[in-house]
């Protein structure tokens, strides 16, 4: 293997020269360094010397352009392949050589890559990127010449591990083609898979690579070997993002969203005021902690004790809750610093949302000085509901569950209040993240990770400033508590021009998606999917298995049902015959057994409380759904009470399975719809894919935290 020395090296003359990506050779000199198979090959100085070393290496060679000045080889006509002989070597040389000065007449031409050629198996594309969020990527996918129309890749975060790298492999729509078809070989899973990591061990070593390709990789049963390298650099990479440790951000999350004494800078006595309304709420919401006002002339606020600033105040404050324009919020956190208050609620606009990123830069430098905790700028606050305290402008709340919610908009934050009140959804925490000058999502991820008041993360972003920091977190807590991620802009391009395939591939959004799988994120694609989860997904059992059974009272709501299965990757279970026969005990013969299991329309109540318990009763199941139509043989409410009764007998036995429903029919349905939700039922009248989508999300958690 060639010293780490030999590499750096490689790198420097690089740098040296000024060029931005390495040649053939250069890149098979780091791709023979960390064992990537790469196909036999030399450089040719003359015609005469080409059709020596192809001759050496046995025909049909393939014949490539060396310049540092020509990246894209094919479009400079600086490539031909299939060259059968001598003779054709000689005129394949000098024809590469003339197209390569026509398409660029001032390039520096160091020889001609003779190389042998490779045919057969499945052509695939590994390579590397370097996205501004998540830092080095490694990918996978179809590759070729259709490799950019296609665009089937996938992504996941360097270094990978062997895991990371078969999952790739299946990670892509064509991940059957690489299993055989037509009679066709299948592809070495593990000499792909170990490519992939040899590449992320690469890229990982030499922060200066930022974008590699190996296109195409020939990939057969015997092995996989990369026909092409390309290789591009860059040395001006940002310094990282300084991160407190672990202990550190749970120690400031704690005192900031737990506070003993909160200050409030711009308290007000006057209705209509943002500190007005600040205070009222910490009053009205039952904070029990100390609750200092600060302004420059009052004595007394709403019967507190007024104090001039901060530094007036004779106890500990824990979060300063700020209620004043954006000019005045420099001088006053400088006071906070002094005072030692771990933490900064920023409630103003006019930062860098407003076209004026010298007031944020100088707020950063503030906080990092004093080391104080920034939320926002540009917020609407905080809830903590376990602590009664509501440090936010907004209107007090105090339906308390389990649900911890975040929003970097201050209107999608409103949306999860009002969502939330109306849906009696209990909520431990809702949180505003607006500029995210400083806290943002990893530093929520490690405060609720702890907090044994939160069973489910529900977080809206435009975009992760750290996302290497999100996805370690991510990773982490997933395995203890769903994380419910909504990303907004996922319809941008997202990619900058690039010089490899991989960079062109690597669209914003396709990482997102990847990473957030790569971490156990279950990613929701609308804001009521994000509501829906953050309120459903915390009341179902985990299943024990991934066996679905959908009982219903409509065959049109079993197809449908059924379709949204497959779009929510849930497995319908097949029905063996003896609880076939067991079914058909309970329905009418022109019912339907089978899955979905169909009782008809016109059956009484005991004919859902029958098939449901025999649902429940048998371990071969592992959840349901029950499609329920409106009829005057099953009114809605009487249906909800069964169910509702039927779940708490077998609980009561032990048994507790996921089960939703979908409920058909007029607007009682909704009644009982909100019935069954209270009882841990998540139910949906009017609708066949919620209830689905629900259940979907919990299985996504289960199996990302390898409980099933």
């Amino acid at each position: 293997m060639l010293e780490k020395t030999a590499i750096r090296g490689v790198l420097e003359k690089v740098k040296a020269e000024g060029r931005q990506a390495l040649t053939a050779p250069e890149g098979k000199l780091l791709c023979d360094a960390y064992g990537i198979a790469v196909p036999q090959e030399g450089v040719a100085g003359s015609a005469d010397e080409a059709a020596s070393l192809a001759s050496g290496m046995g025909f049909p060679v393939v014949m490539k352009i060396v310049s540092p000045d020509i990246l894209h080889k094919t479009e400079a006509g600086g490539v031909i392949v299939g060259v059968k002989s001598a003779e054709e070597a000689k005129a394949a040389y000098d024809k590469i050589v003339a197209n390569a000065k026509a398409y660029k007449a001032d390039a520096e031409i160091a020889g001609v890559q003779v190389q042998q050629m490779l045919a057969g198996g499945q052509e695939v594309i590994i390579g590397a990127v370097t996205d501004g969020s998540f830092g080095k990527l490694v990918a996978f996918g179809l590759g070729g010449v259709l490799v950019e129309v296609l665009k089937d890749i996938t992504f996941r975060l360097a270094p990978v591990t062997r895991d990371d790298a078969l999952s790739m492999l299946d990670g892509i729509q064509a991940a059957e083609m690489l299993k055989g078809v037509r009679g066709g070989d299948p592809v070495n899973r593990d000499a792909l898979a170990d490519m992939i990591v040899r590449v992320s061990n690469l890229v990982n070593d030499y922060p200066e690579i930022v974008e590699l390709d190996l296109n195409p990789v020939f990939a057969t049963k015997d092995g996989a070997i990369a026909a092409d390298v390309r290789i591009v650099v860059d040395y001006d990479q940002p310094a990282p993002r300084p991160r407190p440790s672990q202990e550190e951000i749970v120690t400031a999350m704690n005192r900031i969203m737990r506070p003993k004494a909160v200050a409030v800078i711009g308290a007000s006595a006057e209705d209509g005021k943002i500190g007005n309304s600040v205070m009222k709420n910490l009053i009205n919401g039952g904070y029990k902690g100390e609750i200092y006002p600060i302004h420059p002339k009052a004595d007394e606020i709403l019967g507190y004790k007024a104090y001039r600033s901060v530094r007036d105040v004779p106890g500990e404050i824990d979060t300063a809750i700020f209620a004043i324009p954006a000019k005045l919020v420099a001088g006053a956190l400088t006071e906070c610093g002094e005072k030692k208050i771990p933490g900064a609620v920023l409630i103003p606009s006019g930062f860098a949302e407003a076209g004026a990123p010298e007031l944020q830069e100088e707020i950063v430098k503030i906080g990092q000085k004093y080391n104080i905790r920034l939320m926002g700028p540009n917020i609407y606050g905080f809830y903590y509901t376990p602590s009664n305290l509501c440090a936010t402008f907004c209107t007090a709340y105090d339906v308390k569950g389990s649900a911890a919610l975040s929003s970097q908009s201050g209107g999608i934050g409103m949306a999860i209040i009002g969502f939330s009140r109306s849906a009696k959804m209990g909520v431990s925490a809702i949180v505003g993240l607006g500029n995210k000058s400083d806290i943002d999502e990893d530093d929520l991820l490690a405060f609720f990770e702890q907090d044994d008041n939160t069973r489910i993360i529900a977080q809206h972003c435009e975009d992760l400033k750290d996302g290497r920091a999100f996805a370690e977190a991510a990773k982490r807590v997933s395995k203890k508590k769903p994380i419910v991620v909504l990303k907004a802009g996922r319809t941008s391009a997202g990619a900058k021009a690039a010089s490899s395939h991989t960079g062109a591939l690597a669209g914003n959004d396709k990482i997102y998606d990847d990473v957030f799988k790569q971490s156990g994120v279950i990613r929701a694609r609308s804001l009521r999917q994000l509501l829906e989860f953050a309120r459903g997904v915390p009341i179902l059992p985990t299943p024990k298995g991934e066996n679905v059974l959908i009982i219903t009272g409509a065959g049109g709501s079993g197809v449908l049902l059924s379709d949204s299965c497959v779009d929510n990757d849930l497995k319908l279970m097949s029905m063996p015959d003896d609880l076939d026969a067991a079914f058909r005990k309970f329905i009418p013969p022109f019912g339907a057994a089978g899955n979905p299991v169909d009782i008809t329309g016109g059956e009484p109540p005991q004919t859902y409380k029958n098939t449901v318990r025999l649902g429940l009763e048998d371990d071969r199941i592992h959840s349901l759904i029950l499609g329920y139509w409106h009829t005057i043989v099953t009114p809605p409410m009487v249906f909800a009470k069964l169910m509702v009764e039927v779940k708490e007998e077998m609980a009561a036995k032990g048994i507790e399975k996921p089960m939703v429903a979908s409920l058909a029919g007029d607007v009682e349905v909704e009644e009982a719809a909100e019935y069954l939700y209270q009882n841990g039922i998540p139910a949906y009248a009017y609708s066949t894919e919620l209830p689905v989508e629900v259940l979907g999300a919990k299985y996504k958690w289960a199996r990302g935290a390898g409980l099933l």
